[in-house]
């Protein structure tokens, strides 16, 4: 992976760059059979950077029709893992060598800090990739105990068409956790990424063909919601869809399984993640530095954005002040100036929806101690990093997923009291815990209702571990670690009878 850039290096690399803003079908670069496109538009300057083919049911049954023969066919599935483990990561070899133009690809189109696409978001896709190639041929099927005269196998088999459905606030991520498991299985895939981050999606499956994954093993939708995720969901012949985005639409998946083939369904969705800081906690500025990053981190645009710090009455005030001061590394900026570690927001309806929030803060009467303003830049979509202070566990602020950089302060009278203020919520994807108590740590770490518990640091743990959320935040099954092939494969037992 290379070192970044200056500021001037990656101006030149964006106005030379290759657009792909084509469907990906078959592996073939194709027009929507309806002739339409959408804008997808640079949100640093409110620029459209190119049209993309806007698909709708018509390249879905094409897509899918496609893939459903290509699985069958057995080109891929019937593949040992180690022979399909050794295209895949040839697949991570290719993306490693053009991580420079992904990165700056992901920037243009979402906002990005190039800082964060090339020191997070590229090496964590290449190496999630990776993990999963070279995981494949580790995992072992099972013989279950059975009386000397029978023999039973319990053995994974690839589920079929696997449609994986992206959102945009980290496209290439979320495509490595999904794309790895699903194709290291035997399935076809169909990604349809979310509709303002479609490039890195289409530039990675035209690198699959040249990595010599077949065509129409990997195939690329771009387009809205209605016209090409729903015809997924309702599709009888796809298998499998994974979604990651809001609780909203997860709920449409669901139903969309309802109605067609009781396909399998694994949704991660929504949080409004908690930082809870106990009575006991010594080192402040540690506390500060992660609550800080993890309300931040790509512009709070992340469904386990600490967006409720939880703190111990005792604390608060010396935590408070050193939370301000620590405010001062996350300057805003021109995503593709490095030295920047927050972008633009995503768009303008988000940008707005974000503002909205702010002020109903205010109207609800939180403090606002830090922020609150949009910032006049390049005629982008930029927010200051907001934080307000007295507020309650019942206000809008509080209760409601913002997903920008907005974060709230919430007193607690009690370490008892601040883990049932964390829980009471509807979500429950990630929660920080900071102690230094040994017994507190373990007590109160399985007291908290999430997905993921980080102690004394913000974490949402590693490829190794998995990770999806309780309650509203999730559904059906679990992203990263071993637990990601049983959702993109069946289960059959196979008895034999030997007397």
């Amino acid at each position: 992976m290379s070192e970044l850039l200056s500021q001037q290096a990656y101006s030149l690399l964006s106005k030379d760059i290759e657009l792909p803003n084509k469907a990906f079908i078959n592996g073939e670069f194709v027009n929507a059979i309806n002739g339409n496109t959408m804008a997808t538009e640079n949100p640093a300057t409110g620029e459209v950077l190119t049209e993309i083919a806007s698909c709708d049911a018509d390249d879905v049954n094409i897509a899918v029709d496609n893939a459903k023969a290509v699985f069958e066919s057995g080109i891929w599935s019937k593949l040992a893992p180690s022979e399909r483990k050794s295209a895949v990561l040839k697949l991570a070899d290719l993306i490693e060598e053009n991580a420079t133009e992904l990165a700056v690809l992901e920037t243009l189109e979402a906002g990005k800090p190039i800082h964060e696409c090339v020191l997070t978001d590229l090496p964590e896709t290449i190496s999630c990739i990776r993990w999963y190639a070279e995981a494949a041929d580790k995992v072992y099927d099972q013989i279950s105990p059975t009386a000397p005269n029978a023999l039973a196998t319990i053995r994974r088999e690839a589920a079929g068409v696997v449609a994986c459905v992206l959102p945009w606030n980290f496209p290439l991520m979320m495509l490595a956790w999904k794309l790895g498991p699903a194709l290291m299985m035997g399935n076809s895939v169909i990604v349809k990424p979310a509709e303002a981050t479609s490039m890195t999606t289409l530039r990675v499956a035209q690198l699959a063909i040249k990595a010599g994954i077949p065509a129409g093993v990997f195939n690329v939708l771009p387009g809205l919601g209605p016209n090409v995720g729903e015809p997924l969901g309702l599709h009888h012949d796809v298998d499998v869809v994974s979604f990651t985005g809001s609780t909203a639409t997860g709920r449409h998946f669901l139903n969309y399984s309802a109605l067609s083939n009781l396909k399998r369904v694994v949704l991660e969705c929504g949080g409004k993640s908690p930082s809870v800081v106990l009575s006991d906690v010594d080192d402040l500025d540690k506390a500060a530095e992660h609550i800080v990053g993890a309300a931040l981190w790509n512009m709070g645009q992340n469904c386990t954005e600490n967006s409720r710090i939880i703190i111990h009455k005792d604390v608060k005030a010396a935590l408070t002040e050193k939370i301000i001061s620590n405010l001062a590394d996350w300057q805003t900026g021109d995503p593709l100036d490095p030295q920047f570690m927050l972008g633009s927001i995503i768009n303008r309806q988000q940008y707005e929806k974000i503002l909205r929030y702010i002020d109903i803060g205010k109207e609800e009467g939180a403090t606002l101690i830090q922020g609150g303003n949009a910032i006049s830049l390049n005629n982008g979509y930029f927010i200051e990093p907001t934080v307000f202070n007295n507020v309650s566990p019942t206000m809008t602020i509080a209760t409601e997923e913002i997903f920008g950089p907005v974060f709230s302060l919430i007193e607690a009278n009690s370490d008892d009291e601040a883990i049932a203020i964390a829980n009471d919520t509807c979500y429950g994807l990630q929660a920080s815990l900071y102690t230094r108590d040994l017994k507190k740590a373990h007590i109160y770490s399985q007291a908290l209702k999430a997905g993921t518990v980080s102690v004394n640091c913000f974490s949402e743990g590693d490829i190794s571990t998995p990770f999806g959320g309780y309650k509203l935040s999730g559904f059906g099954g679990r992203d990263n670690s071993l637990m990601a092939f049983d959702q993109y494969s069946e289960v059959k037992t196979t008895w034999f009878d030997l007397s």
